[in-house]
């Protein structure tokens, strides 16, 4: 008895699989309190999340979720939630962040559409500055992640996931030409249209903001581009014997030679090669170079 009694209450609950919603709402109502404690709040706290059921009073009225969230964001959560093969579990405050999500999109659609009006087209790829191709790249990298991951057993949850990092992405993203701007009003259709069967109503109002005549099931599925995938040139770090010193950009897939000639230029690995013999030069491909030195 000891023991149980110095156990934390949720893990006491846990192993023993129970909740605090088991059959405890009706201990509040007599007592005239289920309206001043957070019964959902104390079970995401503290409890092993109940299945829900009458017995318990613990059943979530569709109507009244759909009523305030909307039928879009019950849709998205239900799928985001857990893979199929999985059981689903009502969580409040897992349905309250799809609804900040699509509020997100919202915003980000809506609050760009003044930059999307001035252009047309798909970006030209040699003019993007280097976070426009970044941008693009992630844009074609979510195009493929997600039909795959809606082929694979249809891995919702993962699928909807990447469009959500393309949307951090986005968000953040500061267009510095004309040809930046297509590509983020690419990111934008791009969003619209991966999440339209899964979000249909709010996708289908953004995709006739965004000046477009036609349906959403009338458009082609998004196909990635192949080219927009490849990376051009990506940061490594320098390690000068074993101990990080500095961090380069290089060409995707340069040589160890055209990587070291590139070091050499950085002031930092300057700085602790001076007066020194190289001994060493350990490149691992688009990782890193470690340089071994003696004095």
């Amino acid at each position: 008895m000891e023991e149980i009694l110095n156990k934390p209450l949720k893990e006491f609950l846990q192993e023993n699989k129970l909740s605090v919603g088991d059959n405890v709402i009706f201990l509040f109502k007599a007592l005239g309190l289920e309206n001043k404690v957070d019964l959902k709040k104390l079970e995401e706290e503290f409890g092993e999340v109940a299945k829900m059921s009458k017995s318990k009073a613990n059943v979530v009225d569709p109507e009244e979720v759909v009523e305030k969230y909307g039928a879009d964001t019950v849709r998205l959560y239900i799928l985001f939630a857990a893979p199929p093969e999985r059981d689903f579990e009502w969580i409040e405050s897992g349905i309250e962040g799809a609804y900040r999500f699509l509020n997100r999109l919202w915003d980000f659609v809506v609050g760009n559409l003044e930059t999307f009006k001035e252009v047309e087209g798909k970006p030209v790829s040699e003019k993007l500055s280097k976070a426009g191709k970044e941008l693009r790249r992630k844009v074609h990298q979510t195009i493929k992640k997600f039909a795959e991951e809606m082929e694979k057993n249809y891995q919702f949850n993962t699928a909807i996931a990447s469009v959500m990092e393309l949307l951090n992405v986005a968000e953040k993203f500061q267009p510095q030409n004309s040809e930046d701007k297509k590509a983020l009003k690419e990111a934008a259709e791009t969003m619209v249209k991966l999440l339209y069967p899964i979000t249909p109503h709010i996708c289908e109002e953004l995709w006739e903001k965004l000046g477009h005549k036609t349906r959403l099931y009338e458009e082609p599925y998004p196909q990635y581009d192949e080219k927009a995938l490849k990376v051009e040139e990506i940061e490594i770090p320098v390690q000068i014997n074993g101990k990080v010193r500095a961090k380069i950009v290089i060409p995707f897939n340069a040589s160890q030679e055209e990587v070291l000639n590139i070091a050499k230029t950085n002031p930092q690995v300057v700085k602790y090669l001076e007066g020194k013999e190289l001994k060493k030069v350990i490149y691992i491909p688009n990782r890193l170079l470690n340089l071994v030195v003696k004095n």
